[in-house]
């Protein structure tokens, strides 16, 4: 049973941006039908951080509403690395690296999607269809449809543009990309592509593609795209990392309480759209909460989004832990994050060492510079010499504390 209500959803809590037939997608979402969706991702790494799932937050709802799910892994166009929004080509990755990263996303997808049951999500790889074409054969069916002008106008290839470093190599993208929502349809009656607003070019490019191929063919095949709004800080960069680093979806990368913690920075003005993707509470109630107390908005937000990706019972490890650490004393410091040293290391090991090596700084630069901000204190005293060490009479009942700004904790624990 397809639930029909799908495009209200999206519109109520903010999650369709653009769309290239929004009349026509309305009344597919209506129909009653089962559709095919898919959302393609360039496996560059091996994990994902939270900004990279805003689109699977998407598609769960596509799943959950009785429609077909694809998730397209760019085994092949991560070769060439989508050029959108860079300054620098993209690092090219060897073939085993990339099938390497393809295995660990799975894993990963696997909170957001259901890959068993009767509508499991289905992976794919674009490799696998690349491997099989040939290059004039491709450029003489497909890469006839694009116009080199109309490319280079794209916001997708600015960046690369500008600093005068736009390789061919990196213009196969696009076409590569759009081949694939074709591909899709003719494969898998897959008939929208849903992504991030930087992807609009690119989804566009496929849409535009088989309608040339209609005209070419004498075919009617309608191809709808679809885009998300980016989650952006107020400095105009994508959200997924703060200034302790990426706030990873896998568990052995980022510990319950650095989760919460990271998602708890969420600049004000994202809280109402991290409320609309990751989690069900309806869009009224969560708008008066952001109205009433941003505070206690960050708080539930954090919970809930702790909850939805970790598990209930790592959420209330993370809220426990914020609670002893800024609820008037760190009475139970259990599960806050860790940092082991010997104890061979104590009076032996600088301050900056100890907050560099825990990770509560990405450098010593960093580390002295918060230091002379006034940005570090152990055991809740201001450090102000950068010369500082950690010494037996900084350890009470065998750990310190260490602090950096007003959030960011660690134990500092002597075996």
């Amino acid at each position: 049973m397809v639930n029909t209500n799908l495009y209200n959803i999206l519109k109520e809590r903010g999650l369709l941006y653009q769309c290239s037939n929004e009349e026509q997608f309305k009344k597919k979402l209506e129909s009653g039908e089962p559709l095919v969706v898919y959302e393609g991702s360039d496996p560059t790494a091996d994990s994902l951080h939270i900004g990279h799932c805003v689109p699977y937050c998407i598609l769960r709802r596509f799943q959950q509403a009785g429609h077909k799910v694809l998730l397209l892994m760019g085994g092949a166009t991560a070769c060439i690395g989508d050029p959108s929004g860079k300054s620098d080509m993209r690092k090219m990755l060897t073939k085993e690296e990339i099938n390497h990263n393809i295995e660990k996303i799975k894993d990963t997808l696997k909170v957001f999607l259901d890959f068993d049951g009767d509508n499991p999500a289905e992976i794919v790889n674009n490799g696998d269809w690349f491997s099989k074409i040939n290059y004039i054969d491709f450029m003489r069916e497909y890469g006839v449809h694009f116009n080199i002008n109309k490319m280079l106008a794209s916001e997708i290839y600015n960046n690369r543009l500008e600093s005068g470093g736009l390789t061919f190599f990196e213009m196969g993208y696009m076409p590569m990309q759009a081949y694939d929502f074709v591909h899709l349809n003719r494969e898998k009656g897959c008939t929208i592509q849903y992504g991030g607003a930087d992807q609009w070019g690119n989804i566009v490019a496929g849409v535009e593609l088989q309608r040339k191929l209609n005209f070419q063919n004498g075919t009617d095949i309608e191809l709808i795209g679809a885009t998300n709004p980016l989650l952006l800080t107020p400095e105009g960069k994508k959200m997924g990392k703060t200034e302790k680093g990426a706030i990873w979806i896998s568990k052995d990368k980022i510990s319950a309480y650095d989760f919460y913690q990271g998602v708890y920075q969420t600049p004000d003005a994202c809280v109402e759209m991290m409320f609309a993707l990751f989690t069900d509470i309806d869009m009224n109630e969560v708008k008066a909460i952001c109205k009433e107390d941003i505070v206690k908005a960050k708080q539930r937000l954090s919970y809930e989004i702790t909850k939805f990706v970790r598990g209930e019972e790592d959420a209330k490890i993370a809220e426990e832990a914020t609670k002893s650490l800024f609820g008037g004393g760190a009475q139970n410091l259990d599960n806050v994050p860790t940092f082991t040293i010997e104890s061979a290391q104590v009076d032996n090991i600088s301050i900056i060492d100890v907050v560099t090596l825990s990770k509560l700084c990405a450098s010593k630069s960093d580390a002295r510079r918060m230091i002379e901000g006034g940005g570090i204190y152990l055991n809740e005293e201001k450090v102000t010499d950068t010369r500082a060490m950690l010494t037996s009479a900084d350890l009470k009942e065998g750990y310190a504390l260490l602090r950096k700004g007003k959030k960011n904790y660690v134990k500092v624990v002597v075996e």
